[in-house]
C-alpha cells in the first residue's frame, strides 16, 4: 500500500496534467458543436471498426461448427438424392424399384483425423467406429466424389483404404459413352487416376464425367469419380489410355460420408451361393 502511495506522490504532476487534459477535452466537446460532431463521428467510426474485427473473429472461430453443420446437411441431401435416383432409374420407364431397394443406402457423416497421400498405399482415419454402426467393407465418399472403403474399425475410429491405393479398383462408367470400366490409381499423382477397359472405338472427350457404375454393392451409382483429363490410344491396344482428374481433393479432406448398403450382405451371400453351386 505504501508503494502505491509513493507512486502517486512521485507522479502527482503528471496525473494532474492528465486530469486537466481530460476536463479540457470534455468542455471543448460539450461547448462546441463542431468538435462535438467530430468526436461523435470519429468515435463511431472506430467503434464500428472494432465491432467489425470482433464479428470477423467470431465468424472465424465458428467455422468448425459451420463445417460440421454443412456436413450433416449434405448427409441428409445425399440420402434423399440416392433414394430418388434408386426408386426411379432412367430406363426402362415402366420399372419401379421396391422401397427396400430404393432405401438401401444410409449415410453417416465422419470427420477425418488422419490422411496420407504420399505413399503407394494410402489410408484415412475417421472419428467414427463400431459404436456408430461403421463396419469393414462400407464405402466412403466425400461431398465431391469417391474416397475409399472401410478396412478396419474399433469402437471409436475406423481406417479407410483410400482410393489412392495400388490395389483399389472402382467400377466406373463414362456418362456420355455409357461405357463401364475400372478406375485405378497409378501411384504417381494424388490428383489423377487411370480409367481402364474403355474400348478405343468408343467416343471419349476431355471433360467427360466418370461416375460409379451400377455394378458394385459398395457405392451408390452415380457418385462422381473424376473427369477425363487426357485421352490416348496405345499402338496395337484395344482400349483407350484415359487419365482422370480426381473429383475428391485429398489434400484438404475434412468430412466424409460412410455409406451403408443394407442389402449388401444379402446380395453377396446369394452370389457366393451361385459360385459354390457351379
Amino acid at each position: 500500500m505504501s508503494e502505491l502511495v509513493e507512486f502517486f506522490l512521485r507522479s502527482r504532476n503528471f496525473i494532474l496534467f492528465v486530469l486537466l487534459e481530460v476536463v479540457c477535452f470534455y468542455f471543448i466537446i460539450n461547448t462546441s458543436n463542431y468538435w462535438s460532431a467530430t468526436y461523435f463521428n470519429t468515435a463511431n467510426r472506430y467503434a464500428a471498426q472494432v465491432l467489425a474485427w470482433s464479428n470477423a473473429a467470431n465468424e472465424y472461430a465458428s467455422l468448425r461448427q459451420v463445417n460440421a453443420d454443412l456436413a450433416l446437411e449434405n448427409q441428409r441431401l445425399n440420402a434423399r438424392l440416392t433414394q430418388l435416383l434408386q426408386s426411379k432409374p432412367a430406363a426402362p420407364a415402366e420399372y419401379q424399384a421396391d422401397s427396400a431397394f430404393a432405401d438401401r443406402f444410409k449415410f453417416t457423416v465422419a470427420k477425418v483425423v488422419n490422411n496420407t497421400t504420399q505413399f503407394a498405399n494410402n489410408y484415412i482415419t475417421i472419428d467414427k467406429g463400431t459404436d456408430d454402426g461403421i463396419r469393414p467393407g462400407m464405402g466412403v465418399i466425400s461431398p465431391t466424389g469417391v474416397v475409399g472403403k472401410v478396412k478396419v474399425c474399433n469402437r471409436h475410429f475406423s481406417v479407410i483404404t483410400s482410393i489412392l491405393h495400388s490395389e483399389f479398383l472402382v467400377s466406373s462408367k463414362l456418362t456420355k459413352a455409357d461405357e463401364i470400366g475400372s478406375a485405378k490409381w497409378d501411384g504417381v499423382d494424388p490428383h489423377l487416376m487411370k480409367l481402364d477397359a474403355i474400348s478405343r472405338y468408343k467416343s471419349v472427350a476431355k471433360g467427360d464425367s466418370v461416375v460409379t457404375s451400377e455394378f458394385n454393392s459398395t457405392f451408390p451409382p452415380g457418385v462422381l469419380v473424376g473427369r477425363v483429363r487426357t485421352v490416348g490410344v496405345q499402338p496395337n491396344m484395344t482400349f483407350h489410355d484415359i487419365t482422370l482428374d480426381l473429383a475428391t481433393n485429398f489434400s484438404n479432406l475434412s468430412f466424409v460420408y460412410v455409406v451403408e448398403n443394407s442389402l449388401k450382405a444379402e446380395q453377396e451371400q446369394l452370389e457366393k451361393q451361385i459360385e459354390t453351386d457351379k
